[in-house]
């Protein structure tokens, strides 16, 4: 009889990582789904993807265009707490910051598909008031949040497209200083966020995703979709509890022990 088909995670209790190299430190062991990631957290990069006005305040882009951005306020918080941790551990904090120059040269024109599927252009055509107001260098929409204002030591890296490694210099910048993990937040879950990690699947890195510091455009069904898809098959899932008592636990917050569990689950 054949078993069915329950399209389930293969799971494990054994860490992964990258193979260590002669003389490195011991690894730090994160709680993740499907199994355990063991990371050198100088060798790692914490990646704050597009936490731009445009994205998570009002009156930004996504606002106008009609999208809920109340979930993307609330991973704020976890977002400053998981750079804070990552940064006293010695990873390199790295943001990305996506738009275009102010003549939207660099979005593309109607040859182009970005042309047709960027929501932003897309609102500035319909709605000519706001052209020029979404996603151009130099502008409120395109800064990066109050909240998190890069430090001296951080990477700030422009982008253009959904990936953070198209037409950039993320993965240069990266294998310059040796790093071999990365650790996902920010913006949207189910597109730059997951576009970003893929493309860091494809060029060899692994990566880790902290859900509850990413938030989707579309609905709650949108991002589980990319929390399977990064779980099953391009990285590994935690949350900012885990993450940040791995990395610091006499600093980490008692208070929620449920976060871990749900990290293992």
């Amino acid at each position: 009889m054949t078993s069915p088909k329950t399209n389930a995670t293969l799971r494990s209790t054994t860490p992964v990582g990258p193979l260590p190299l002669p003389g490195a430190p011991a690894p730090t062991v994160i709680p993740a789904r499907p199994e355990p990631l063991a990371l050198v957290p100088t060798q790692t990069a914490l990646i704050v993807v597009d936490m731009q006005n445009a994205y998570a305040s009002l009156g930004g882009y996504v606002d106008s265009a009609g999208f809920d951005i109340s979930g993307a306020q609330g991973t704020i918080a976890g977002i400053v707490r998981a750079i804070e941790a990552a940064r006293a551990a010695g990873m390199l904090i790295v943001f990305l910051q996506n738009g275009w120059d102010a003549k939207y040269v660099e979005a593309g024109g109607p040859g182009s598909p970005n042309w047709h599927k960027s929501n932003a252009l897309k609102t500035m055509r319909a709605r000519p008031e706001l052209q020029g107001r979404f996603l151009a260098k130099g502008g409120w929409d395109y800064e990066l949040i109050d909240a998190m204002k890069p430090q001296p030591g951080d990477l700030v890296i422009p982008k253009t497209r959904y990936s953070g490694f198209f037409n950039s210099t993320l993965d240069s910048s990266l294998r310059a200083r040796g790093i071999r993990s990365l650790v996902f937040t920010g913006i949207a879950t189910n597109v730059c966020v997951e576009s970003t990690l893929r493309d860091a699947f494809h060029l060899e890195y692994f990566s880790l995703m902290l859900e509850d510091a990413t938030h989707e455009l579309g609905g709650p069904a949108i991002q589980q979709g990319t929390v399977y898809n990064v779980e099953t098959f391009f990285g590994w899932v935690s949350t900012v509890h885990a993450f940040c008592q791995a990395l610091m636990p006499a600093t980490a917050t008692a208070a929620a022990p449920a976060a871990t569990e749900a990290a293992t689950a």
